[in-house]
Protein backbone atom coordinates (compact mmCIF):
# COMPACT_ATOMS: atom_id res chain seq x y z
CA UNK A 1 0.00 0.00 0.00
CA UNK A 2 2.75 2.22 1.06
CA UNK A 3 4.32 1.45 -2.34
CA UNK A 4 1.27 2.28 -4.26
CA UNK A 5 1.62 5.61 -2.69
CA UNK A 6 5.06 6.30 -3.64
CA UNK A 7 4.50 5.76 -7.17
CA UNK A 8 1.46 8.16 -6.93
CA UNK A 9 3.04 10.94 -5.60
CA UNK A 10 5.41 11.47 -8.52
CA UNK A 11 2.25 11.14 -11.18
CA UNK A 12 0.85 13.88 -8.79
CA UNK A 13 3.74 16.01 -8.87
CA UNK A 14 3.85 15.91 -12.37
CA UNK A 15 -0.16 16.46 -13.58
CA UNK A 16 0.38 19.53 -11.66
CA UNK A 17 3.70 21.02 -12.87
CA UNK A 18 2.22 20.41 -15.77
CA UNK A 19 -0.91 22.38 -15.11
CA UNK A 20 1.35 25.54 -14.28
CA UNK A 21 2.98 25.64 -16.88
CA UNK A 22 0.30 25.41 -18.96
CA UNK A 23 -1.22 28.40 -17.15
CA UNK A 24 1.61 29.75 -17.57
CA UNK A 25 2.08 29.93 -21.01
CA UNK A 26 -1.84 31.16 -21.49
CA UNK A 27 -1.47 34.49 -21.17
CA UNK A 28 0.92 35.10 -24.03
CA UNK A 29 -1.46 33.66 -26.28
CA UNK A 30 -4.74 34.72 -24.69
CA UNK A 31 -3.51 38.36 -24.35
CA UNK A 32 -3.72 38.95 -28.19
CA UNK A 33 -7.08 36.83 -28.75
CA UNK A 34 -9.50 38.23 -30.82
CA UNK A 35 -12.39 39.49 -28.43
CA UNK A 36 -14.66 41.00 -31.18
CA UNK A 37 -15.01 42.08 -34.53
CA UNK A 38 -17.05 43.89 -37.26
CA UNK A 39 -17.70 42.01 -39.25
CA UNK A 40 -18.48 39.43 -36.83
CA UNK A 41 -17.63 35.63 -37.15
CA UNK A 42 -20.49 34.17 -38.76
CA UNK A 43 -22.61 37.73 -38.92
CA UNK A 44 -24.71 38.71 -42.04
CA UNK A 45 -23.62 42.26 -43.37
CA UNK A 46 -24.57 44.62 -46.54
CA UNK A 47 -22.54 45.32 -49.90
CA UNK A 48 -22.42 49.01 -48.45
CA UNK A 49 -19.38 47.91 -45.78
CA UNK A 50 -16.42 49.90 -45.39
CA UNK A 51 -14.29 49.30 -42.39
CA UNK A 52 -13.29 45.94 -40.96
CA UNK A 53 -12.57 46.57 -37.10
CA UNK A 54 -10.75 43.89 -35.46
CA UNK A 55 -10.25 44.31 -31.50
CA UNK A 56 -7.95 41.88 -29.48
CA UNK A 57 -7.33 41.50 -25.62
CA UNK A 58 -3.86 43.45 -25.98
CA UNK A 59 -1.16 43.91 -28.57
CA UNK A 60 2.27 43.85 -28.69
CA UNK A 61 3.48 47.13 -28.74
CA UNK A 62 4.94 48.59 -31.93
CA UNK A 63 3.10 46.02 -34.10
CA UNK A 64 0.33 46.21 -36.89
CA UNK A 65 -1.88 43.05 -37.33
CA UNK A 66 -1.66 41.92 -40.64
CA UNK A 67 -5.65 41.94 -41.60
CA UNK A 68 -6.69 40.19 -45.48
CA UNK A 69 -9.92 40.35 -46.82
CA UNK A 70 -11.08 37.58 -49.59
CA UNK A 71 -14.51 37.48 -51.35
CA UNK A 72 -16.21 34.39 -52.20
CA UNK A 73 -13.70 33.14 -54.98
CA UNK A 74 -10.93 33.43 -52.91
CA UNK A 75 -9.74 35.79 -54.19
CA UNK A 76 -8.01 39.21 -52.25
CA UNK A 77 -9.97 42.06 -51.94
CA UNK A 78 -8.58 45.79 -51.94
CA UNK A 79 -7.92 46.92 -48.32
CA UNK A 80 -6.05 49.57 -47.06
CA UNK A 81 -3.60 50.03 -44.73
CA UNK A 82 -4.66 48.92 -40.81
CA UNK A 83 -4.42 51.32 -37.74
CA UNK A 84 -4.01 50.36 -34.41
CA UNK A 85 -6.18 52.75 -32.52
CA UNK A 86 -6.30 52.72 -28.53
CA UNK A 87 -8.11 49.93 -27.06
CA UNK A 88 -6.19 47.65 -29.08
CA UNK A 89 -8.14 48.00 -32.01
CA UNK A 90 -7.60 47.62 -35.47
CA UNK A 91 -9.44 49.14 -38.19
CA UNK A 92 -9.07 49.31 -41.91
CA UNK A 93 -11.02 50.52 -44.74
CA UNK A 94 -12.68 48.66 -47.41
CA UNK A 95 -14.76 49.51 -50.84
CA UNK A 96 -17.54 47.57 -49.88
CA UNK A 97 -17.81 43.69 -49.84
CA UNK A 98 -19.80 41.39 -52.72
CA UNK A 99 -22.24 38.77 -52.02
CA UNK A 100 -21.73 35.65 -50.49
CA UNK A 101 -19.03 34.23 -48.23
CA UNK A 102 -16.61 36.69 -47.40
CA UNK A 103 -13.73 35.78 -45.42
CA UNK A 104 -10.85 37.95 -42.95
CA UNK A 105 -7.39 36.68 -41.71
CA UNK A 106 -5.37 38.59 -39.60
CA UNK A 107 -2.01 37.97 -38.34
CA UNK A 108 -0.88 39.28 -34.91
CA UNK A 109 2.26 38.57 -33.13
CA UNK A 110 1.51 37.39 -29.40
CA UNK A 111 3.67 38.58 -26.43
CA UNK A 112 6.25 36.36 -26.82
CA UNK A 113 6.85 36.66 -30.45
CA UNK A 114 5.31 33.79 -32.14
CA UNK A 115 2.85 35.10 -35.18
CA UNK A 116 -0.63 33.84 -34.62
CA UNK A 117 -2.74 33.81 -38.12
CA UNK A 118 -6.78 33.00 -37.67
CA UNK A 119 -9.48 33.54 -40.12
CA UNK A 120 -13.08 33.60 -40.31
CA UNK A 121 -16.20 33.89 -42.26
CA UNK A 122 -19.10 36.21 -42.65
CA UNK A 123 -21.96 36.69 -44.84
CA UNK A 124 -22.47 39.45 -47.35
CA UNK A 125 -26.33 40.13 -48.63
CA UNK A 126 -27.56 43.05 -50.32
CA UNK A 127 -30.76 43.18 -47.61
CA UNK A 128 -28.33 42.95 -44.82
CA UNK A 129 -27.25 46.68 -43.07
CA UNK A 130 -23.69 47.42 -43.09
CA UNK A 131 -20.93 46.23 -40.22
CA UNK A 132 -21.18 48.39 -37.76
CA UNK A 133 -18.40 50.49 -37.26
CA UNK A 134 -17.31 50.49 -33.58
CA UNK A 135 -16.40 54.09 -32.02
CA UNK A 136 -12.72 53.32 -32.05
CA UNK A 137 -12.63 53.77 -35.66
CA UNK A 138 -15.35 56.64 -36.05
CA UNK A 139 -13.69 59.88 -37.20
CA UNK A 140 -10.69 58.73 -38.00
CA UNK A 141 -8.74 58.97 -41.27
CA UNK A 142 -7.91 55.45 -42.34
CA UNK A 143 -5.44 54.63 -45.79
CA UNK A 144 -7.46 54.12 -48.68
CA UNK A 145 -7.62 50.81 -50.39
CA UNK A 146 -5.68 50.65 -53.60
CA UNK A 147 -7.21 51.43 -56.82
CA UNK A 148 -6.18 47.77 -58.35
CA UNK A 149 -5.09 45.01 -55.62
CA UNK A 150 -1.32 44.37 -56.90
CA UNK A 151 -1.94 41.21 -58.13
CA UNK A 152 -4.71 42.17 -60.45
CA UNK A 153 -2.16 44.91 -61.76
CA UNK A 154 0.16 42.76 -62.30
CA UNK A 155 -2.62 40.32 -64.40
CA UNK A 156 -3.79 43.29 -66.24
CA UNK A 157 -0.16 44.59 -66.88
CA UNK A 158 0.87 40.97 -68.42
CA UNK A 159 -2.34 41.18 -70.46
CA UNK A 160 -1.20 44.52 -71.75
CA UNK A 161 2.39 43.08 -72.97
CA UNK A 162 0.89 40.58 -74.10
CA UNK A 163 -0.81 42.87 -76.49
CA UNK A 164 1.53 44.87 -77.30
CA UNK A 165 4.02 42.11 -78.13
CA UNK A 166 1.34 40.66 -80.66
CA UNK A 167 0.57 43.89 -82.32
CA UNK A 168 4.33 44.64 -82.56
CA UNK A 169 4.42 40.95 -83.77
CA UNK A 170 1.55 41.61 -86.93
CA UNK A 171 3.33 45.40 -87.66
CA UNK A 172 6.68 43.35 -87.91
CA UNK A 173 5.12 40.79 -90.23
CA UNK A 174 2.78 43.80 -92.26
CA UNK A 175 6.70 45.53 -92.70
CA UNK A 176 8.45 42.62 -93.69
CA UNK A 177 5.87 41.39 -96.38
CA UNK A 178 5.82 45.01 -97.29
CA UNK A 179 9.71 45.46 -97.42
CA UNK A 180 9.39 41.83 -99.97
CA UNK A 181 6.72 42.94 -102.15
CA UNK A 182 9.42 45.87 -103.02
CA UNK A 183 12.31 43.94 -103.38
CA UNK A 184 10.17 41.78 -105.81
CA UNK A 185 8.63 45.04 -107.98
CA UNK A 186 12.23 46.28 -108.15
CA UNK A 187 13.56 42.79 -109.45
CA UNK A 188 10.97 42.13 -112.08
CA UNK A 189 11.37 45.91 -113.38
CA UNK A 190 14.77 45.65 -113.47
CA UNK A 191 14.96 42.39 -115.97
CA UNK A 192 12.38 44.43 -117.79
CA UNK A 193 14.41 47.62 -118.73
CA UNK A 194 11.99 50.32 -117.15
CA UNK A 195 12.13 52.64 -114.83
CA UNK A 196 13.36 52.20 -110.90
CA UNK A 197 10.82 52.69 -108.43
CA UNK A 198 11.75 54.67 -105.44
CA UNK A 199 10.14 55.36 -101.85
Amino acid sequence: MRGLRLLRAPAVLCAVACALLSAAGTPAYAHTALQTASPAPGAKVGTDTRVIALTFGGLLKGTVPKVSVAGPDGKPLPVGEPVVVPGSTVCAAVNGLPTGVDSITYTVLAVDGDAQTNRFLFQVTKSAKAAPVPAACRGRRLPSPPAVQASGFLERQGTAVLGASAATAVLAAAVGVFAAVRRRRRGTTAVGGGDTVTG
